[in-house]
């Protein structure tokens, strides 16, 4: 059951909590399909009918045709990742599953006792800029990203950090609670 949800141009996130306790948060970050998948059958629609057509067909027409239908072809179907989530488990750990077009899933595991704590980076590079959701994981020389292969606006990474903060803050306080008492 979908709890919360919105989307932009690129990407739509959900939060869903399935058990009544709420005691798991799920997040998805899920690719849209837009305009490029209707424009890329579009032109090799044309692209084809222009091939049947023209009787005068030379070598360098029909290697710039194939050319450009390989190039449409591979913008059409190249969508390996189409959905990201992160499941939240306060008691247990983090889960972080990528899902791929064909199929395949990913899963990663981080138990909650390895996570020091849930932050956001801005990543700059020389073309772009974009923000990133990681954790800094004991034992790990390295941030360990969140999102791998999808890159969603910091409006959709704060509901996540927020609640990966919780989950880490309430894991700490009942850590010490049992330590205390």
């Amino acid at each position: 059951m979908v709890k919360f949800s919105f989307s932009n141009s690129r990407y739509t996130y959900m939060n869903e909590s399935e058990w009544p306790s709420e005691a798991v948060g799920i997040h998805h970050i899920v690719v849209q399909r837009g305009f490029l998948r209707g424009f890329c059958v579009s032109a090799l629609l044309a692209n084809g009918v222009y091939l049947l057509l023209v009787k005068e067909n030379s070598v360098p027409v029909l290697f710039w045709s194939l050319l450009l239908t390989g190039f449409l072809l591979m913008l059409l179907f190249w969508k390996p990742v189409y959905k990201e989530s992160v499941i939240i488990m306060p008691a247990f750990g983090v889960q972080l599953e990528t899902h791929y077009s064909s199929g395949r899933i990913v899963h990663n595991f981080v138990p909650v006792g390895k996570i020091l704590k849930p932050v956001l980076v801005e990543c700059v590079t020389p073309v772009t800029c974009y923000w990133s959701l990681s954790l800094i994981v004991q034992g790990e020389e390295e941030l360990m990203l969140v999102f791998k292969k999808l890159r969603p606006p910091l409006k959709m990474l704060i509901p996540i950090w927020k609640s990966l903060c919780a989950a880490i803050d309430s894991r700490r306080r009942s850590a010490t609670f049992r330590e205390d008492g």
